[in-house]
């Protein structure tokens, strides 16, 4: 009869487990080994589930791979409604199934984090782009968004035959594509660029809070939250802040502080 401790040990490797393992915890006697038992079964469930969220999750993939496209990409955005800092894009063509992929917005930066490292190590084509402030001032978020979304598809190594988009179709791109509403948390493939262009965007906002600090741009990456607009009201926009957006257009201090600055 094994240890606990060796017990413990297989047990930790993770489902899915060995029938042998989990028919050796049902039938030891001991209360310890009753406890690994129950801990392989609610962790096979929790497994089994979250396969069948992620097999879910591929029926927009499966459906185009049926029709004999074999490099399929998905494509999201992050940065459209803030008021500073760029909007980024990325195109994710996965591999293979990454489990915990979903939409950016409901995980927690820790899981995005994890998740970026996952897809950037798995042998993922990935690309990613991204438009500034100042750009999308010029053409428009509009604009802005179709050209970072059609840049990062550009970025990829290998050029896909097929996109999956979130919410939007892209034009001039070769490429067939889908336009999926709510794509982040209905495709895989667009759940995994999402994750790519949040995690990015976010590292970009850090940066720029090191060179304005007074804006908190570490905290809210440049949304309009009630801190944000009172630092705005305080200290005027920084070159960082997209300044045909609401409330910055209507200022009649648009730019003076950071212009004086700068003169």
């Amino acid at each position: 009869m094994r240890t606990l401790n060796e017990l413990r040990e297989a047990v930790s490797a993770g489902p899915p487990y060995a029938e042998t393992l989990l028919r050796e915890l049902q039938d030891d006697p001991r209360a310890g080994a009753r406890a690994l038992w129950e801990r392989c079964v609610r962790a096979g469930s929790a497994a089994q589930a979250e396969q069948q969220r992620i097999e879910g999750m591929l029926s927009f993939e499966r459906a185009v791979e049926a029709q004999g496209f074999l490099w399929i990409a998905g494509v999201d955005e992050a940065g459209r409604g803030p008021l500073a800092g760029p909007i980024v894009a990325a195109a994710v063509r996965l591999a293979a199934p990454v489990a915990g992929l979903n939409d950016s917005k409901q995980l927690t930066a820790e899981q995005r984090e994890s998740l970026f490292a996952a897809l950037h190590g798995g042998g993922h084509d990935i690309g990613v782009a991204a438009v500034e402030a100042a750009e999308i001032d010029r053409i428009g978020i509009q604009a802005a968004n179709y050209q970072v979304m059609a840049q990062a598809v550009g970025g990829m190594k290998q050029h896909p035959d097929y996109l999956l988009v979130d919410g939007f179709r892209i034009p001039g791109v070769a490429q067939p594509q889908q336009r999926i509403i709510k794509g982040d948390s209905r495709s895989l493939s667009i759940a995994a660029a999402s994750i790519v262009a949040k995690v990015t965007r976010d590292r970009l906002m850090d940066r720029v809070d090191r060179e304005y600090p007074v804006y908190g741009f570490g905290k809210h990456k440049g949304y309009a939250t009630a801190e944000h607009l009172a630092a705005i009201a305080r200290f005027g926009p920084c070159p960082e802040h997209r300044r045909s957006f609401a409330p910055i257009a209507r200022s009649e201090e648009t730019g003076s502080l950071f212009e004086k600055a700068e003169s």
